[in-house]
């Protein structure tokens, strides 16, 4: 790049493209709406530049040289390329488009979310292309959503990342829930359940889902200074219902996730002898991709399979 002067302005190339293309001084002082001895000026900073006359004299007014008609296409091309830099983004059309996004989430959320994500992803953009990675200890979120990988990350948290954008998606009660024919059950109506009971019945829970984050039941009953017997973790979420039909185990989580398997598996859901605050669900992105169209697109379907959830 030595060759190029120390300023090139880009209003000096749509003025030589202008007249290469109009090769006249005035009509081109009239598109630009300058005075005629502006662009006369310009003129000779280009000859000065390029090392050639440009515009010459020809038999009916003026006509490019030689090396002016080879500047046409690469000034032209200079000038799209600087428009695309700087002008408003193209709306996405997710029908006629394609693209690939990449949505983390655990799978304690809802069992109809993430398929009915899905479903609405391949109804309103059937070209696009849907990756869902789990969470995980050993998975930095905040990388991946840095460096592109990730889109979304949805999940729970107390404190989301400050420095990442987020919106609220539901909230969901929390309940606990048991095998609907094991002895406690049998004898305990649904919201009759004790503070010693709860805390003494064998509970599973789920692995650590986010590094240095145990989940809201956890952090909850440690800060009101009250521990549960915890006999069995597990890194598979949406196994835990069905080890419950065949366990005296408690799991305690929202009522969403667990409104599937009340109606399909023989489980029986109890109001929980504890205030816990709702598990709030969040959809979170990083700057990067804040303003483009297709994921401004994408983070409103989520959003709005949410609602739609919720009204049911």
């Amino acid at each position: 790049m030595a060759g190029l002067p120390d300023h090139l302005d880009i209003h000096l190339i749509r003025i030589l493209y202008l007249l290469l293309s109009e090769k006249n001084v005035s009509r081109v002082a009239l598109k630009l709406n300058q005075p005629q001895p502006s662009i006369s000026a310009s003129l000779r900073k280009l000859r000065e530049l390029t090392g050639d006359p440009l515009l010459v004299r020809g038999a009916r007014g003026m006509v490019p040289t030689q090396h002016g008609e080879s500047l046409m296409k690469p000034a032209k091309r200079i000038l799209d390329e600087a428009e695309r830099l700087f002008t408003q983004k193209v709306a996405f059309a997710p029908q006629q488009q394609a693209r690939s996004f990449h949505i983390a989430a655990p799978d304690y959320l809802d069992s109809q979310f993430l398929p009915s994500v899905v479903a609405a992803v391949r109804r309103e953009s059937p070209k696009s292309r849907v990756v869902i990675h789990g969470l995980g200890p050993e998975i930095n979120y905040l990388k991946l959503l840095s460096d592109g990988e990730l889109d979304i990350v949805i999940a729970n948290w107390d404190e989301p990342p400050a420095h990442l954008h987020m919106s609220k998606l539901f909230e969901d009660e929390i309940a606990c829930m048991m095998r609907a024919d094991c002895a406690y059950a049998l004898r305990t109506d649904p919201d009759k359940m004790s503070l010693p009971d709860y805390l003494s019945l064998p509970h599973v829970a789920p692995s650590q889902m986010l590094p240095g984050y145990y989940g809201v039941i956890e952090s909850w009953l440690d800060k009101q200074g009250l521990h549960r017997n915890v006999v069995v973790e597990s890194a598979y979420f949406g196994m835990i219902p069905y080890m419950l039909t065949r366990t005296d185990l408690v799991m305690t989580t929202g009522r969403q996730f667990m409104r599937f398997y009340e109606k399909n598996l023989p489980l029986k859901v109890f109001k929980v002898p504890v205030k816990f605050p709702p598990m709030r669900f969040y959809q979170l992105w990083h700057q990067r991709v804040h303003q483009a169209p297709e994921h401004k697109w994408l983070r409103e379907l989520v959003g709005s399979t949410a609602r739609a959830l919720l009204s049911r």
